[in-house]
Order: structure tokens, then sequence, then C-alpha cells
């Protein structure tokens, strides 16, 4: 059971670093001492996994690994793995409210290369190994992908003629013991201090990836092992001809032949990594829009039915109750409704999306105990943003509904009176868990947007500068938690 509690909702990438990303140094522990003293309970990320195409977390080369862009070159020097004159090599000379991915790419690899070296001859042969056997589930199989990857010069996996190099394989073992641990250290820090973890597991995973490479057997693929039909949503709010994502879909007839046991590993490794974990596209355990492959829009495709209540009873009983959150944005039909209302799962509200009619289902008076609420998520604008694009009649309704008076509605900044009496509203609102981005956290524009769905490149960039969160107004939200009952987590 999840209590009425608060959080902020900022990946890991977006924190303040000095190497060009977030990472799992201070920067992290900075925004949880910043929400401990909020009396918020919840800080929100995204997949903790590898990025792909569009430096994506939603297309990812694992379902199970960490993203080495994260690794923390402060704890490599502590740890003796490398100098700090090496450390100081990977230090960003650009601006700090940007990632640059190349650029992290290069250093962090550079590093833990270098650190991978040291390893070799210091004592982390048997800790590795012991790690390797905790996670033999999908460990071994991501190490050989990654091997093979570099062996057929970066070709997709289903193009390969060549096996990787053990000692590669090895490295990448390495990894993500290094990054396994800094992880559990920082999540240790938050929980220590009141903080729980909310992750986020995407439905699918990539063509291009461990998952897919280790276990063809399980997704839909001709006798060529070519894709039958791929992934995708129908036309809606974000894109009128629907989202073509292309992922390889489940076959789930094979899935249930072993108890579900891929997913199910799937999410024991999330609930080892997050104190609660979102699923995203969670109506697709229901039906999923299935795509014919070469389609040129995700207009062609139809719904088919996925596993249903068989896959979450098979969770249930190996998950002592666990803390599930499901994404049910968008267009839902009754059988999706009576679906998402049998798992007991907690749904979600998104307040952007409550005043483009005087009925909608996400007017805020509507949201519930069983419910996270949102000012927007990761593929909305900011809510200052939002305000200065909307038509004038929604943004009219929002700011009666707020009871906001005044022409300053375009104001932004930590101290803003409209996105203060916007958040108030939220807090209000009887959901059990309210969320918040960090960019309305600090009040910016629509120019600190994480993701604009559809957008191939330009996404996932947005970073939060220590100077932005030195100026929180944090009595305002201690405050706001005391009278609301939002000052506890699980």
């Amino acid at each position: 059971m999840m209590k009425r509690s608060a959080g902020v909702f900022l990946n890991i990438s977006s924190l303040p670093s000095l190497y060009g990303i977030g990472d799992f140094g201070q920067g992290g522990r900075d925004l949880v001492d910043l929400l401990s003293d909020m009396g918020m309970g919840w800080w929100q990320i995204l997949p903790l996994c590898p990025v792909g195409g569009g430096n994506s977390p939603y297309s990812s080369d694992s379902a199970f690994a960490i993203n080495p862009l994260y690794v923390d070159p402060d704890d490599l020097v502590e740890r003796g793995l490398v100098t700090r004159e090496e450390a100081d090599q990977a230090v960003y000379p650009g601006e700090d409210y940007s990632v640059d991915y190349p650029f992290a790419q290069m250093a962090k690899e550079a590093l833990l290369r270098k650190a991978y070296g040291r390893a070799v001859v210091m004592d982390y042969k048997e800790k590795v190994e012991e790690y390797l056997l905790a996670n033999a589930a999908w460990l071994p199989g991501y190490m050989a992908y990654r091997a093979a990857k570099t062996a057929n010069d970066g070709a997709p996996c289903y193009e390969w003629s060549k096996q990787g190099d053990p000692a590669e394989a090895r490295f990448h073992a390495f990894c993500q013991y290094i990054l396994d641990a800094q992880w559990q250290s920082l999540k240790a820090y938050a929980n220590q201090k009141g903080i729980s973890i909310l992750g986020d597991i995407p439905i699918y995973v990539s063509h291009d990836s461990a998952d897919f490479y280790s276990h063809q057997e399980l997704f839909l693929t001709g006798p060529d092992g070519r894709l039958l039909k791929v992934a995708g949503v129908p036309p809606d709010y974000f894109s009128a001809d629907g989202q073509l994502w292309g992922n390889p879909l489940y076959d789930w007839d094979k899935m249930a032949a072993d108890g579900y046991r891929w997913w199910l590993d799937r999410i024991g490794r999330s609930l080892t990594l997050y104190d609660a974990v979102r699923i995203d596209h969670f109506r697709g355990f229901y039906q999923y829009w299935a795509v014919p492959a070469g389609a040129e829009t995700a207009k062609e495709g139809a719904w088919e039915d996925g596993p249903g209540m068989a896959l979450f009873q098979a969770v249930e009983k190996e998950f002592d109750h666990p803390n599930i959150i499901a994404e049910d944005l968008g267009s839902l039909d009754e059988g999706v409704i009576a679906f998402l209302k049998e798992t007991g799962y907690l749904g979600m509200k998104v307040l952007q999306f409550g005043f483009n009619s005087p009925d909608s289902d996400y007017i805020p008076y509507k949201y519930t105990a069983q419910h996270v609420a949102y000012t927007g998520t990761h593929d909305n604008d900011t809510m200052l943003g939002w305000l200065w694009t909307v038509p004038m009649e929604e943004k009219r309704r929002l700011l009666d509904y707020c009871r906001f008076e005044g022409d300053d509605w375009g104001e932004g900044g930590p101290n803003s009176r409209v996105i203060h009496a916007i958040i108030a509203a939220l807090w209000a609102t009887a959901a059990a868990i309210t969320i918040l981005p960090v960019q309305d956290l600090c009040g910016f524009g629509g120019d600190t947007r994480m993701n604009t769905p559809g957008l191939a490149e330009g996404n996932w960039r947005f970073r939060l500068t220590r100077e932005a969160l030195s100026q929180v107004d944090r009595d305002f939200f201690r405050q706001l938690g005391q009278i609301y009952g939002r000052t506890s987590s699980l």
C-alpha cells in the first residue's frame, strides 16, 4: 500500500555533474537532500538501461543492464581504479545545462577501460564473478551481445557473422558490477533520507538488443528470423499518424509456456533497482497495436490480444505485493479499464490533459487514491511551456480551476505565482502520489522540455544546474506537503 505522498521527476542524465551528463555521484545526493528537506517522499527517474537511437532510454540494447554513461568518475578515483588526473580529463568543458552524449560516451568509456585494466590485478575478480552468478538470468547474454557487437563493427545483431572476444565480454560484466554498486549506494542514501525511488520499465525491447539476441524464440518472427509485425500505437493526442515504434512483438504463447519466466526476471531485476516501478504502455498487456513489418505508418496496424491477467497472476505469485504503477494514459475502452481494475495497480493522471473539455477524465477533481498524478510527464511540455502554447479557452479553464487571478500567467521561475497555484491544485487532489517534473519545480519554460514524441533528434538533453537546484522554493513545498498531508512515502 502506497501512502499519500509527493515527489519529483528528474532523470539521472539531468542531474548536475562535471562530466557532461548526470551520473550516480554527488548531484543525486544533493537532490535527495533537497527532497528530504521539502518533506517529499519520491524521486522518479526514467529507465536506467543504456540509451539507444536518439539517446532514448526507451530504445535500449538491454532491458536489464545499467547505462555506462551514468558511472561516477569520483567513485572510481576513491576505489583506486583511476587517478584524479584521469578523471579530470573527463570533465566537460562546455555548457552545464545540456547533455553532450558523444563527449560523455567517449570520456566515460575511456575511464571504464582504464578502471578495468587495473581491476584485473586488484581484488575485483571474485566480486565480479559473484555478481555474474547473482545475475545469471541476463548478464551472460548481455556480455555475449556487447562483445559480439564490437566484433561485428557495431552492426545490428540480426546481421552478425562473428562471435565476441571473451575478454571484451568480461569488461562489460565488470562495468555492470561497478554501475550496480554505485547505483545501490545512491539508492541506499535516498532510502535512509526517507526518499523512495520510482523507476520505469518500457514494455518493449529493441530489435537490436541483448534481449532479442538471447531470446529470439520469445518474439514474433518468421522462420528466417525476420520480424513479422512490430509495435506502435494508433493515432492519438501526440501524433495524427500514430507512433511506429518498430520494436519486436512478444510471442505471448511461448512466454506463457514457461510461466512468463523472462518477464518475472525482468520485473524482479527492476524491484532490486527501484522501490516501485512504473510499467510504460500498460494497456499493451491487455491489447497491443501490431503493425505489419515494413508499414510506412502505425495507422496500418490493428489491436491484438495480450496476456492479460495471466501474466500478472504470475507476477503476484512470484513477488509479495510488488509496488507497480500502470501507465494507463490515453483513450481506454471498457475492457482495458476492467483489466486495470483487476490488477489493483495504481494508474496515472496528467493535469495538462484535464482542460481540453469541461468533462475531461483528467480534470483534477476526478483523481482518486488509485492514481499517481502529474502536471506532465517526460513526453509533455513543461507547465509554463504548456501555458504559452495551449489555446486560450483551455488555458482559461485551468486558470479558473486554480482560482488564479491576474495577468501574470506567463511568468515563470522558482517563485512563479501561476505555477505554484497549479501545483497546489494538484497537491489538493485525492491522488495517492503527486509527482512534479523538476522543470515545473523550477518554473522553467518549454525550452527545457525532455522529449517531444515523434521527434527523432534533440530529445533527452535537459540538465539541471546546481544554481537552479539551489533556487527552489523549499518553504513553499514544505508547507504545501504539510497542508495536504503529503509528507511520507511507502
